[in-house]
């Protein structure tokens, strides 16, 4: 087959252990699941609607690269989160089938222009520009789900420049993995290669140029990067 203008590059991540890399489809986002970070955003939980938006995947930063300030903000805000890499699909799923369904895990950050966000609230607008701007989703390697081992005790959390911003475990989403996956599975038919950011806790706050970070899920994936 020939294309008019080349098509773009697969948006790729490496994999620990491998030298494979796990292709992107789709990035999924999942907000106000710590009620902590829903309170401290003056907003609520609704514990029966979840609240989804998305990302591009080429918004995808891999393997450390440098972050770009974006432009048309003066308050780029951090949160962390982890992040669930599918391997297979489908739709109206019940939890159950939807943890099978779990490739691997990271650690990402979900950059947020948290002043477009604020205008676009107020004027009822969607989120998009202050959400799924280019280089707004880093992310780690993934973890295979297999050599992976995660309760409710698990350690998510970040630090920028050597200062701890947010920690929380994962005992305290609003809605775990599996309730996350089957909740999307009935907006949108999930497929492999599909990931999906999983909220973030308290903590968040502004970056700025020239700012290191690193966040961590604990004994599974950890990502440093820079603000360029």
């Amino acid at each position: 087959m020939t294309y008019t203008i080349a098509p773009p590059a697969i948006s790729s991540l490496p994999i620990i252990g491998s030298d494979q890399r796990f292709p992107i489809r789709r990035v999924f986002c999942i907000g106000r699941n710590y009620a902590e970070h829903a309170r401290e955003m003056g907003a609520s939980v609704d514990k029966s609607a979840p609240m989804f938006f998305c990302k591009p995947a080429d918004a995808v930063v891999s393997d450390g690269a440098d972050v770009p300030y974006p432009s048309a903000t003066n308050d780029l805000h951090h949160e962390v989160e982890m992040v669930v890499a599918l391997g297979s699909g489908g739709h109206d799923l019940t939890p159950e089938q939807a943890a099978a369904l779990v490739w691997g895990y990271g650690v990402g950050l979900d950059l947020t222009r948290r002043d477009l966000q604020a205008q676009a609230k107020a004027k009822g607008h969607p989120w998009d520009v202050a959400k799924a701007f280019d280089h707004s989703a880093p992310v780690s390697a993934l973890r295979r789900a297999a050599d992976v081992t995660l309760d409710a005790h698990s350690v998510l959390r970040l630090s920028v420049n050597g200062e701890l911003r947010q920690q929380t475990t994962l005992g305290e989403m609003v809605h775990g993995v599996p309730q996350i996956i089957a909740a999307l599975s009935t907006l949108f038919e999930l497929k492999g290669g599909d990931l999906i950011f999983t909220g973030t806790p308290a903590g968040v706050a502004a970056l700025q140029r020239g700012d290191r970070f690193h966040a961590e899920l604990l004994g599974v994936a950890e990502l440093d990067g820079r603000i360029g």
